[in-house]
C-alpha cells in the first residue's frame, strides 16, 4: 500500500475566475459554483488521481457548497490569509496552489508549496 500522502491542490477561486473576462463580476457565486463543477468533472489536468481539491471562495461566492471531488472554503475574511491557513496546516503533505496573485505565491512559497497558474484549471 502507497502511503505516500495525496497532493492538496487549493486553488484561489477569486483569482481564477477573474482570469478570464467572460462576465463573472455579474454573478460571482455563479461563477465559482462554474469552477468547481468543471473541478469535480475534470481535476487538475496533468495530476494525480490522488489529489484532493480545496476550492477557496470569498465575498458574494461564500455559500458554493462542497460536491465529491472539491471541498469548498469559504474565508471569513481574506481569500489569500485563508489559502496561506490551508498550506500551514497541511502537516507536510505536498501542496499545489493555484493563482496568479504574485503576494499569495510568494506567501506560500515560503511555506513550501509549488504554485501553478490559473491555466492549469481554466481548460
Amino acid at each position: 500500500m502507497d502511503e505516500t500522502p495525496a497532493l492538496l491542490v487549493i486553488v484561489d477561486g477569486a483569482n481564477v475566475v477573474g482570469s478570464v473576462p467572460d462576465g463573472w463580476w455579474r454573478d460571482r457565486r455563479g461563477a465559482a459554483e462554474r469552477l468547481r463543477d468543471r473541478l469535480a468533472e475534470h481535476g487538475v489536468p496533468q495530476l494525480a488521481d490522488r489529489a484532493e481539491i480545496v476550492l477557496v471562495v470569498e465575498g458574494a461566492a461564500r455559500g458554493v457548497s462542497t460536491v465529491p471531488g472539491v471541498r469548498v472554503e469559504a474565508a471569513s475574511g481574506s481569500g489569500d490569509d485563508r489559502i496561506v491557513e490551508l498550506v500551514e496546516r497541511a502537516g507536510g503533505r505536498p501542496v499545489l496552489v493555484v493563482t496568479a496573485d504574485r503576494e499569495l505565491r510568494h506567501r506560500v512559497g515560503e511555506l513550501g508549496a509549488e504554485v501553478t497558474g490559473p491555466r492549469s484549471v481554466r481548460g
